[in-house]
């Protein structure tokens, strides 16, 4: 009896030592240290306030500011987090070195999460670089007036011809704007089919839009698992979904049918030669795939939060609308029956009213977790003074979108859209303060420092041709002028540009 009393006990201390070594392991045990920020471990071992953050981080983030003020540690999955809301401490993250405060890691746990891609070093500086080149100044010009045409390819065919009044169509406002920007950045950036012996130019245009817009409902479809895929949460009927679409995209997007595309980008062609040598032809499409999500999962939506902002608020398009006609009138174009479709180039023409629009949807409706891995334990000086501790392994976000995009004291009425807040009266850019001190980073839905977007200002330049187009040639308005603007899929709070819960009904018609 001693022997089996003896066997018990050791079975038992095992059983409490694993225990126990399993809640040391989940942080169950961690205490703050002087110096460290407010922590907060939740009631569930492990898992923290993970149910709470998921369900709505906005609204989870605000009682955690509300309640620490602008830095906090969370749990949250296993994961200890540190969030930083005071906007005036932003600058000393982003230019803190990557030996104490790294994007990379965060990114790469992505990239394979989302598309199985496991970028080196080099992969991301030659992205970096080859976007400087080929996304900014006279190269950016040329790429503009590429996406300028194939907009008009999208969206100006098939709409009624001849004399008369044209018919009205309807659509969803997301799923119009964002099909219409996906076809043609898809036409701009990774080229089109081959004209077929005796096909005509015009032949060509009739076919290959439709075909993207094909592909646009499976690329929407993978991104609506998006958030599920970043933090590894799929079920086995959706991974399997998302292993099919992906390898439809690589298949679309393969060095097979890439190398017989015509008028593919600069931009995506030196990008793959400069680094498809190092690696096979399933990485270069996996590649690939992820710099489409990239080039085209924001901007689409974003673009929908623009155009309904201005569908639903009169006084708005018509100052818009104003502006464009005012452009087109300096630069001597005519929108009339028969004349030449207008051209436009944003380095000789100025659309303050426009940019501060664009600015504002961009400030209401996208939300970007800025990650950095804290590499070694590491001092943070805030910019009131204040010094904490953060601890190696932990995460370090920013979250702008609380900590600067919705504070009344930066923007009066934070959540009341406002044209015209960007820019005085005499059409220059407004600045903007926070505490009397004025700020550097005024509104950062494209990050900062390395996780900056690479593509900002083709981004930009996209949603503005597409508005100009739209005010341009279309009569437009709501189906129902009483229907509020859809609220946001909490979702998607923390990956980028957020999406509407559901879309909106509008109709639209060629005015010449």
């Amino acid at each position: 009896m001693h022997f089996w009393e003896s066997v018990l006990c050791a079975l038992l201390a095992s059983l409490f030592a694993a225990i126990l070594g399993g809640l040391y392991l989940t942080g169950a045990f961690r205490k703050r240290r002087p110096k460290e920020p407010p922590l907060e471990k939740g009631l569930i071992p492990w898992l923290g306030h993970g149910i709470s953050f998921q369900k709505n981080p906005v609204e989870f983030l605000e009682k955690m500011k509300k309640k620490h003020g602008d830095i906090f540690t969370v749990l949250v999955g296993g994961n200890y987090i540190n969030f930083m809301m005071d906007p005036h401490t932003y600058g000393t993250i982003v230019k803190e070195s990557k030996d104490k405060l790294d994007f990379d890691t965060f990114a790469s746990t992505v990239l394979y999460n989302a598309f199985g891609f496991h970028p080196s070093k080099s992969h991301h500086k030659v992205v970096q670089e080859v976007s400087k080149k080929y996304l900014r100044n006279k190269n950016l010009a040329d790429l503009n007036q590429v996406m300028m045409e194939n907009l008009k390819t999208v969206m100006l065919q098939h709409l009624g011809s001849g004399d008369g009044e044209r018919p009205w169509q309807q659509d969803g406002v997301l799923h119009f704007s964002y099909k219409a920007m996906f076809q043609a950045a898809f036409l701009t950036l990774f080229g089109s089919d081959p004209c077929k012996s005796g096909d005509s130019k015009e032949s060509l245009k009739d076919h290959r839009a439709p075909q993207c817009g094909e592909w646009f409902e499976d690329f929407q479809k993978f991104d609506s698992y998006f958030p599920q895929m970043v933090m590894g949460m799929l079920d086995p009927g959706t991974k399997k979904e998302t292993e099919r679409l992906k390898n439809f995209f690589w298949d679309v997007l393969s060095v097979e049918m890439l190398s017989q595309k015509e008028n593919i980008s600069n931009w995506v062609a030196e990008i793959d030669s400069q680094t498809g040598a190092d690696i096979t032809e399933k990485m270069r499409a996996k590649a690939m795939f992820a710099l489409l999500w990239a080039s085209q999962a924001n901007t689409g939506p974003a673009t929908f939060w623009v155009f309904v902002h201005l569908l639903k608020h009169p006084e708005t398009m018509k100052a818009v609308k104003e502006e464009v006609d005012r452009v087109l009138k300096e630069t001597n174009q005519e929108v009339k029956p028969g004349s030449p479709s207008i051209q436009v180039s944003f380095e000789t023409i100025k659309t303050p009213l426009l940019d501060s629009a664009v600015q504002e949807s961009l400030r209401l409706k996208v939300s970007p977790f800025l990650f950095r891995s804290i590499m070694e334990d590491m001092d943070l000086k805030m910019a009131d003074g204040r010094e904490y501790s953060l601890r190696k392994g932990d995460q370090l976000i920013m979250f702008p979108f609380i900590g600067l995009q919705m504070d009344p004291e930066i923007y009066p009425e934070p959540r009341t859209f406002k044209y015209d807040r960007f820019v005085n009266p005499d059409g220059t850019r407004k600045e903007f303060y926070k505490n009397g001190e004025k700020l550097k980073y005024f509104n950062m839905p494209w990050g900062a420092g390395p996780s900056m977007c690479p593509g900002r200002f083709f981004a930009v330049s996209e949603m503005k041709l597409f508005v100009m187009l739209m005010v341009t040639y279309f009569d437009m308005e709501l189906v129902n002028k009483e229907e509020e603007i859809p609220p946001v899929d909490p979702s998607r709070y923390g990956i980028g540009t957020t999406h509407p819960a559901h879309d909106i009904q509008f109709r639209y018609r060629l005015r010449i």
